[in-house]
């Protein structure tokens, strides 16, 4: 007769054979989630597949893991399966988002820890006491051991009662906006009434609390870094001056790429040139001279110089194209800042929003020195995003379509082919977010180009300050546009300026960035080089980056609201009453990115825009069905979800209808 021991027996080996099954499915789960088919967004929201399997593969992970460390801790099974621990963590850190840990995989993979942590110190000791329980295990080390898990709960149900009730702070300035404005959430002629958080996170500064400054942070650059990995024939390990090569004068820069270990990245190492070489210089670099170069003769890190190319021909050219139309402005300047809400703009970017608000009166402000101009400034409470994906929103502002459409052209094309030269500076090394995963639009480029695509570069997704040479590397960018600026100032001109510095989880890296853009503003304003501009501060989503914050009520609501500014100046002579009325009147509408490129596209035609039938599949022109210029009218109450939202994922959870 076979005795209890003997079925004890089968009955873990079920138990061992049960959990390798679920490791399997675990994996096999995974792989046809949704985090296979980022790059395709559109496609994989549309599949109920894309949650239920994540959530499946997240609560099978915390259940594997309480059972093994039930047996574990009873020793009835081999050690061996904590091995499964690190399998599911380096699954996920390959295959979450981004196969790159320095990018979005970094995030998800600290998120998933946290959550399958969590989870298995709830599941755990829950399990464990049943088990006692089951088999009147009476013994004392078994009640102490019972005892310290109860603590642990304790401990827990402690931790939460904190991190919800003291720690968070409130939300009484989250619908205040700039000159003492607020969200207005109770007039009836608005469609969208947002919602207002209870609890708004908590602030954590880890640039301050590890104490790194970009002029004191050790090397934050190096020449062996810099060359390590490049084959280029025009550079050696000898060089101290190394120019980069400019991405936008060859065909092979030209391709839709999807990562950063794309050819661009392939191209900067291979191109890279010593500044000192003049024959190289010449017989290569000629007509193409690197704009960009890092000097290490006086240090070890080195320090970038800028150098923006001056271009007469190209100059002269587009001033011939000038007539072609009147303008409203003859220069945009577009500063964008991935991941940023404007609740925390506010709280982050106070010295550069200090200068939007001074011209923040509808009649316009006045500089001292500059009488003639007349310049007004606008925020955006209820602009929308769709989605808290970059690709879903950042390039419909240039091309103002869904991006499975047809004949799709950037709006930088309409900008040249009317007397515009063209800008582009952004602190990663991949195509600009305008032609992020379009197959359409990668034709198009910038005259003038600036990709970080240096190795000492430290990407996104960092929760401290980024530093590159000495400087912040958003810095560098700024310092690139400022000489783009000045050198093409009798030209009309559109510049871009692109950063990451929101895409983190603590909200706090950008206002590293403050002191960089308002001293920049003030420098152009104070020379008067944004005479005739339209500046336009925007991000494309509030934060999104799994973090602490991410169990707060304000954090999905953030999400889907990012910051949106205008600043716009015309002489006294030249005045658009009604435009600004309506411009004035839309500051509490429901917009979307489709909208900005409707009023980009009005900008460029200036009056004759009116005139300008909507793009269609066959059409092309700069403006698209699915956006109103700002300068119009806007039905408000028409915008509802079911009538002008059904083109991308709209929350429920920001306003009521």
């Amino acid at each position: 007769m076979k005795d209890s021991k003997y079925y004890k027996n089968k009955i873990m080996n079920l138990f061992n054979k049960l959990s390798i099954f679920y490791f399997i499915l675990c994996y096999i789960l995974y792989f046809i989630s949704c985090e296979k088919c980022y790059d395709g967004e559109d496609i994989c929201s549309s599949k109920v597949a894309w949650i239920f399997t994540k959530i499946i593969e997240e609560l099978i992970s915390c259940i594997i893991m309480s059972i093994l460390l039930q047996f574990i801790l009873f020793n009835k099974i081999s050690k061996i399966h904590l091995l499964h621990i690190p399998i599911v963590f380096t699954i996920f850190y390959f295959y979450s988002h981004d196969v790159f840990y320095h990018d979005h995989g970094y995030y998800n993979f600290l998120f998933y820890c946290i959550i399958v942590g969590l989870l298995s110190l709830f599941l755990t000791p829950i399990n464990l006491i049943l088990i006692c329980v089951k088999k009147r295990i009476k013994t004392k080390n078994n009640k102490i051991f019972i005892f310290i898990y109860l603590l642990i709960i304790l401990f827990i149900f402690v931790f939460y009662f904190i991190l919800f009730t003291v720690v968070p702070s409130n939300c009484k300035d989250w619908n205040k906006g700039l000159n003492n404005t607020y969200l207005d959430n109770n007039s009836t002629k608005y469609s969208c009434q947002i919602y207002t958080p209870n609890r708004c996170g908590v602030n954590t500064d880890l640039t301050k609390i590890k104490g790194k400054n970009c002029k004191t942070y050790k090397m934050t650059g190096s020449r062996e870094q810099l060359l390590k990995g490049s084959k280029s024939p025009y550079v050696n390990q000898n060089s101290k001056r190394i120019g980069y090569p400019l991405t936008n004068k060859d065909q092979i820069c030209l391709k839709d790429f999807l990562d950063v270990d794309s050819l661009i990245e392939k191209y900067f190492y291979e191109n890279l040139v010593d500044m000192d070489n003049k024959e190289v210089l010449e017989k290569h670099y000629k007509d193409r001279m690197p704009e960009v170069e890092v000097d290490f003769t006086k240090s070890e890190q080195g320090e970038m110089k800028i150098h923006v190319n001056f271009n007469k021909t190209l100059s002269e050219e587009r001033k011939a194209l000038e007539n072609k139309l009147n303008p409203y402005s003859k220069n945009i300047l577009l500063l964008y800042i991935d991941s940023v809400s404007r609740v925390t703009s506010i709280k982050k970017l106070k010295k550069t929003l200090q200068f939007f608000e001074k011209f923040m009166s509808y009649e316009g402000g006045h500089h001292e020195n500059y009488p003639d101009e007349n310049y007004h400034s606008f925020q955006f409470f209820k602009y929308h995003s769709f989605r808290g994906y970059t690709p879903n929103n950042y390039p419909l502002i240039f091309y103002g379509q869904k991006k499975d459409s047809e004949n799709i052209t950037l709006i930088t094309k309409h900008l040249k082919e009317n007397g515009y030269i063209t800008s582009n500076a952004h602190d990663y090394c991949d195509k600009d977010n305008t032609r992020t995963h379009h197959d359409f639009t990668y034709d198009e480029v910038y005259d003038h180009q600036f990709l970080l695509c240096d190795p000492n570069n430290e990407h996104i997704s960092l929760t401290t300050i980024r530093c590159l040479y000495g400087k912040q590397n958003i810095e560098q960018l700024y310092d690139y546009t400022e000489q783009f600026w000045r050198k093409y100032s009798n030209n009309r001109k559109y510049a871009s300026i692109v950063s990451n510095y929101g895409h983190e989880g603590t909200t706090n890296v950008i206002k590293y960035s403050d002191d960089v853009i308002y001293k920049f503003l003030i420098r152009l304003f104070n020379d008067n080089l944004l005479k005739d501009t339209t500046v336009i501060l925007i991000s494309d989503h509030g934060a999104s980056m799994p973090s602490l914050n991410y169990i707060y009520d304000y954090y999905t609501k953030e999400i889907d609201l990012p910051m949106l500014y205008f600043l716009i100046n015309d002489r006294k002579n030249v005045s658009y009453e009604e435009q600004y009325k309506n411009i004035h009147e839309n500051q509490q509408t429901f917009i979307t990115a489709y909208d900005i490129y409707n009023t980009i596209g009005n900008i460029l035609h200036g009056d004759n825009y009116i005139n300008i039938k909507n793009k269609t599949q066959s059409v092309d022109t700069t403006k698209s069905e699915h956006g109103i210029s700002l300068f119009s009218a806007i039905d408000q109450m028409s915008r509802t979800p079911q009538k002008y939202f059904s083109l991308g994922f709209i929350s429920d959870k920001v306003c009521k209808y």
